[in-house]
């Protein structure tokens, strides 16, 4: 074709040659696109002929007379073009390995193509083609740029090509070395380095051999055979199948017996078989570090014949050295086939040191590791592993040091392990024993291979053992625990496990930057976690607030609800819940509750309760701590009113939110809002309700809300009807806690008559009385209840009332209260006590006159003695006597608690004794009881109210001479330190004491 081109061309006239000429070129700069190799030299090519073309256009339109130097440029041009073409075709066409193997050849045609082109230009006669300056000058330099041009093959390209020379000249056959090849050559021509694509790619380049062949080019056949032979032990170089019956082909040829080494394989220096046997100038070979040291050490004679020799010359012994290493593989592959059997010894002794020999030949070479899985080692290595006993000798660590090695080479091995029954979970199972620090890096290693990846993490206890050993003493076991992990998180099911075992770094990752699918398989699992209260907080401190925010604005109801439920699985922690106020996660949560259209019922449901949490976390709250304020003024009352149109859970969840936070530091601004916001009415209402939560969560809010509530408000809403509704909750409900609530709405309702009519007209006082007497465990709720009973009782021992004391005189209720004095809290004693001082207000007009005797005295029964205090026949039923009903002493151990209200309470009912005329007879009772000592006390109390009521009862008390001469001298300080400090009354009351004590005169000036 090229001949037929340069005779057409010297035939034609000139300028229809040049045309020619010009669309070989354009063919050749469009196929230069397509090369597989040496794209830039290619570039190079093209852009040259792209300048020429211009040029040569310009020339075929002018009138040219043929010459022989214009043929002779014509001629070659074109025939350099040609050779360009065709080398542009082939490397667009042969296999890339082939190509890349030949590189410096084509980069070599290429600079020698672009050079004879330069030479054709520079035979144009432009002196005689009419041609300016400016293209004649163009075409010169392009000529002198083109004879320079130097070409070279790329970086990598030539690299590659440094390492196949040094692997056929150092006869390397390491299969690490040829995977590495393999792959450095993949990456150099641009193909994929997936074993079947090294495959393929390896395939094609050996069917070139028969190409080279047919063109008998031998040199160019052997070079290939060099380099297969080279790249044939890498793994995707041949199956895993083929290298088998290679290996056993040769293996059964060789015998059961090692051979001796031959004599030239010994080192005549270290009498040693040589492993770099190295030829020196006297023609003899010894071991190469021998020779060298014993030129160091100054020798210059042949240590055999001791003749001169040239120090400089040490000449690798090849042939030798491959010698060797055939002998070695021979007597390595027999061991290798016969320490197998020995290892199902009973001896330990006897397997441990196969399994000594079976590592020392694993760490040698990686082929002899390819012969042990091919000898099917692994399963009778799995099961040493798997048996008990084993651990004589660490028989189990060396089984897994093997096991590593061998894996380490190729996924062929890796799968090959993990295709024995149980093997992977054996292997797990060491990650609990001693060895465990070899079983996490073999499992290290495995899971390297993507089949077995997938079953690791599926494997039970695999992941929680790993996250032990993250907090384990062991850095380098905890260091691959946590790589091996990282591997494992490719997979959510893994991620979760791990979360499960409270690592959490995957699943935050997942949570915050995975695909959304991602993002709501990992929600969901966060939502159906049981979660430890650390567990939780690491969470929230981790940063999965955002993410979950993110997919609570979603516009899916279902992603909706997939974040709240993990937000709500968070929040109950108290410290999580207070951390998501500040950071605004419940505007988030509102807008999907206030948003009617949008929200499916259980989405509400589910924000409902994740409010709620949030409202119960402010209960943690210190009141030194900067309040978290969950709702706006705004939101109180839109939040309300939500009980009014939803379904019972969020009616509940709602009103336990507000419950909450009535009880929390910031609740008196809460409870004012909701009074503004005239909900006590609504809450009426709901207490009627026969949905069973929710009437008990209406009740307890109201309880919070009528206390310090504008009387006629409560009036105005509170009427007859409630009232019935109160006692049938009293009567009928099983929560303590609401009937503590309900009990206690009674105790602060206003006192109003009409309140106390509707109470007797319903029968409470025997509901309420009930209350007192059911037996009482010791927890807060009863106690609670016990509290507002006493409060709600007191309603009806108000002195003005007689009728209404007696009846409950008669039902019991007075040796209740003084029971309760010894075993009540301190609100619930403060309630007693007052209760006592109301009954006992009424004792002295209810206090029964004795009778006279009649008739002989000697025949008359004996008179009644008269009650101590009142002088009259008392009982506890008729006079309410707190003589009687023993009370003095329980209420004089009220005076000891620490409670000040409790205090002056039980003073208040003990001082009802020395009122009007009883001073004297109740002043003996107070100082046989002892109670004068803690009045006195009661002098330096932080209480003014008790202060002033114990200076004014001991004013009276002091009036009778012995009591002033018995207590005087232990109250003048207290009494001196009042003249001090207090208002003008208490310093006047004071000093008034101090007269009849006869510290002051008379006269004094705090009179």
């Amino acid at each position: 074709m090229t001949l037929d081109v340069i005779t057409n061309a010297s035939l034609a006239p000139a300028s229809e040659a040049l045309s020619q000429t010009v669309e070989y070129i354009v063919d050749v700069v469009v196929a230069s696109n397509d090369v597989l190799v040496e794209k830039e030299s290619f570039k190079v090519l093209a852009t040259y002929l792209e300048r020429i073309v211009p040029v040569i256009k310009e020339l075929s339109q002018k009138e040219i007379s043929n010459s022989q130097s214009l043929h002779a440029a014509i001629e070659i041009l074109n025939r350099e073009v040609n050779n360009a073409k065709r080398l542009t075709r082939e490397c667009s066409k042969r296999s890339k390995v082939y190509l890349l193997m030949n590189c410096r050849k084509i980069v070599k045609s290429l600079e020698n193509g672009i050079r004879e082109i330069s030479r054709g230009l520079s035979l144009l006669p432009l002196a005689s083609m009419d041609l300016s300056s400016k293209i004649s000058e163009d075409i010169r330099i392009l000529c002198d740029n083109m004879e320079k041009a130097e070409l070279r093959a790329a970086s990598a390209e030539e690299e590659v090509l440094e390492k196949i020379e040094s692997g056929i000249q150092e006869r390397t056959i390491d299969r690490s070395y040829a995977n590495n090849l393999l792959v450095r050559i993949a990456e150099a021509v641009g193909v994929s380095t997936e074993k079947t694509s090294l495959r393929r790619e390896f395939d094609e380049f050996k069917s070139e051999i028969e190409n080279a062949q047919l063109r008998k080019d031998q040199a160019e056949a052997i070079q290939m055979e060099q380099i297969i032979a080279l790249l044939e032990r890498a793994d995707a170089a041949s199956s895993p199948k083929e290298r088998e019956m290679k290996y056993f082909t040769k293996r059964n040829s060789l015998g059961t017996q090692p051979l001796e080494p031959l004599q030239s394989f010994y080192c005549p220096i270290t009498r040693d078989v040589m492993v770099d046997p190295v030829e020196t100038s006297s023609g003899h070979t010894f071991e190469r570090s021998a020779i060298e040291k014993w030129f160091a050490e100054g020798n210059n004679m042949c240590p055999l014949t001791m003749t001169p020799m040239d120090t400089s010359i040490l000449r690798p012994n090849k042939t030798l050295r491959q010698s060797i290493e055939e002998w070695k593989d021979r007597n390595n592959m027999i061991t290798i086939a016969s320490i197998k059997k020995k290892l199902e010894s009973d001896d330990e002794l006897e397997v441990f040191r196969c399994l000594e020999q079976l590592q020392d030949l694993c760490e040698q070479r990686d082929v002899h590791r390819e012969w042990v899985i091919m000898e099917d080692y692994i399963p009778v290595l799995i099961e040493i592993l798997h048996s008990k006993g084993r651990d004589i000798r660490d028989i189990k660590s060396r089984v897994l040091i093997i096991l590593c090695l061998v894996a380490r080479d190729t996924d062929h091995a890796k799968e090959r392990i993990a295709s024995v029954e149980n093997a992977i979970e054996v292997i797990v199972g060491s990650l609990g024993r001693r060895e465990m620090k070899l079983a996490v890096r073999l499992l290290l290693e495995l899971s390297k291979d993507s089949s077995v990846r997938d079953r690791l993490g599926k494997v039970q206890g695999c992941i929680l053992l790993l996250v032990t050993m993250l907090r384990g003493d062991d850095i380098q076991a905890a260091k691959d625990a946590e790589e091996l992990l990282d591997n494992l998180s490719f997979s959510d099911w893994n991620v979760v496990q791990m979360a499960k075992a409270n690592y959490f770094k995957y699943f935050l990752q997942h949570l915050s930057s995975g695909p959304e699918d991602v993002k709501i398989t990992i929600a969901t699992a966060l939502a159906e976690m049981e979660l430890t209260d650390h567990s939780k907080a690491s969470l929230y401190e981790g940063g999965v607030l955002d993410p979950l925010l993110h997919l609570i604005e979603h516009v899916d109801v279902q992603v909706k609800e997939v974040g709240i439920k993990a937000l709500y699985n968070l929040s109950n922690l108290p410290k999580n819940g207070l951390q998501m106020i500040v950071d605004g996660a419940v505007g988030s949560l509102l807008d999907v509750l206030f948003n009617h259209s949008s929200s499916s019922l259980s989405l509400r449901e589910t924000t409902a309760a994740t409010i709620m949490q949030l409202a119960m976390s402010t209960l943690s709250q210190e009141p030194s701590q900067t309040q978290s304020l969950l709702l706006e003024s705004e939101d109180i009352f839109k939040l309300f009113s939500l009980t009014i149109f939803s379904g019972p859970n969020v009616q509940e969840c709602i009103l336990r939110t507000f419950h909450a936070l009535c009880q929390s530091p910031c609740g008196t601004n809460v409870r004012t809002k909701l009074r503004q916001c005239s909900v006590i009415q609504a809450l009426v209402q709901l207490c009627e309700l026969d949905r069973l939560n929710v009437r008990a969560n209406a009740v307890k809010l109201l309880y919070f809300l009528v206390d310090e509530s504008d009387e006629a408000l409560i009036t105005e809403h509170v009427g007859e009807r409630c009232i019935e509704t109160l006692l049938r909750i009293i009567r009928t409900s099983n929560d303590d806690e609401e009937v503590a609530s309900t009990v206690g709405i009674i105790a602060k309702l206003p006192e109003d008559p009409q309140f106390t009519e509707w109470l007797q007209d319903k029968g409470a006082f025997p509901i309420i009385l009930n209350l007192l007497q059911i037996p009482r465990q010791n927890n807060s709720q009863k106690s609670n209840l016990v509290e507002n009973a006493v409060g709600a009782i007191c309603r009806f021992t108000v002195p003005t009332h007689l009728e209404m004391q007696t009846r409950a005189a008669k039902d019991g209720l007075i040796p209740l209260l003084v029971q309760l004095l010894n075993m009540g809290t301190s609100l619930t004693k403060r309630r007693a006590s007052f209760c006592l001082a109301q009954f006992s207000c009424s004792s002295s007009q209810l206090s029964r006159t004795i009778p006279k005797r009649r008739g002989f005295l000697c025949f008359s029964a004996p008179m009644e003695s008269g009650c101590s205090i009142h002088g009259g026949i008392c009982s506890v039923e008729s006079s309410f006597c707190l003589i009687e009903a023993n009370a003095v002493e329980p209420l004089v151990g009220v005076l000891n608690e620490a409670d000040l209200d409790a205090c002056e309470a039980a003073l208040d009912a003990l001082l009802t004794l020395i009122e009007g005329q009883k001073l004297q007879s109740g002043s003996k009772v107070l100082v046989e009881a002892n109670v004068i000592p803690p009045m006195i006390k009661f002098l330096v109390s932080s209480s003014s109210s008790l202060q002033e009521k114990s200076l004014e009862a001991l004013e009276r008390i002091f009036r009778l001479p012995e009591l002033k001469l018995r207590y005087g001298p232990l109250a003048q300080m207290p009494l001196v330190d009042l003249t001090q400090r207090r208002s003008s009354r208490m310093r006047s009351l004071a000093a008034r004491i101090l007269a009849h004590l006869n510290v002051l005169p008379d006269q004094s000036s705090y009179f």
